[in-house]
Formats: C-alpha cells, structure tokens, sequence
C-alpha cells in the first residue's frame, strides 16, 4: 500500500466518523447507467471514475479542515504538541511514566515554556510555532498499550 494510499484511506475513516449517514458514494455508484446498451467497459470505467473523485475531495476537504482546526486550536502558538493537551487521567500518566527519557524531558520542556508564555500572556514568534505536519502522537503508542494492559488486567480479575 502506498503512503497516497494510506493518507486516502484514513481521511476517508476520518469522514466516516463524523458523517456516518453520508453515502455519497453509494449514490454516485447506484446512479450510474447499468444498461445493457451502454457497453460494460464504459460502464466499469465510469463506476471506478464515480469511485475515485469523491474519495479524492474527501480527503482534500478532510485535510484542511483538520489543518484549520489544529491553527484555531490556539495551543501550537506556545508550542505545544496535541498529546501535550490531553488530559492526565491514570492511563495517561501511566503512559508518560514509560516514555523515553529524551522524549519526557521535551515534553516537559514545551508545557514549561507554555506555562510561562501563558503567564506573561505572550506567545511564541510564528517561525516557532508547532506546525501540522511536525506534530505527531508520541503518546499514543504508550497509550495503547496501557489501556489494553489495563483492560486485560480487569478481564483476568473477573475470572
């Protein structure tokens, strides 16, 4: 699978999310003509077209609304990562606890240097700013695999 691919893929599970009555495709696929005068080859062609433009858009449409969001969100202009925001429920500081030492200290550093900015209610000069495309969930790993402890955990004291 390629990673065009794999982007298509998610931003449509991400679609499907938030808009699980939309079926534009499945629209677009059982209005296609599927008579026997028109040729099948033209009608196969026609289908994967139907397909594929929808998919495209959605993702296009999907990725900038993320992008939008994560810029109005307000916390990249301190220079804070989105895994720095979550609230610290048990998982979640189980999970910090595991992180790498190099990777807790930078995380320690951003909501420090957050902090600060937010006492002398400045932010961070925009070439400093946490951009999109440079945020990425370090925790989210960790995370998983706290939960799933955690949850097996409960499944074993049940028995």
């Amino acid at each position: 699978m390629t990673v065009s691919s794999r982007r298509v893929r998610d931003h449509v599970t991400r679609f499907r999310q938030y808009f699980p009555a939309a079926s534009a495709l499945t629209l677009l696929m059982t209005s296609l003509p599927s008579r026997r005068s028109v040729r099948h080859s033209s009608v196969s062609a026609l289908r994967k077209m139907a397909a594929r433009a929808p998919v495209q858009a959605t993702g296009r449409f999907m990725d900038s609304l993320c992008r939008w969001y994560y810029g109005l969100a307000g916390f990249n202009k301190l220079g804070l990562m989105r895994d720095d925001t979550i609230y610290e429920n048990p998982d979640v500081q189980e999970a910090i606890r595991r992180l790498p030492p190099k990777v807790y200290d930078d995380r320690m550093f951003r909501i420090k240097r957050a902090l600060d900015l937010d006492m002398k209610k400045s932010i961070l000069p925009k070439d400093q700013w946490t951009k999109y495309e440079e945020d990425f969930p370090y925790l989210e790993p960790y995370l998983k695999e706290v939960i799933r402890e955690r949850k097996e955990k409960e499944e074993w004291s049940k028995k």
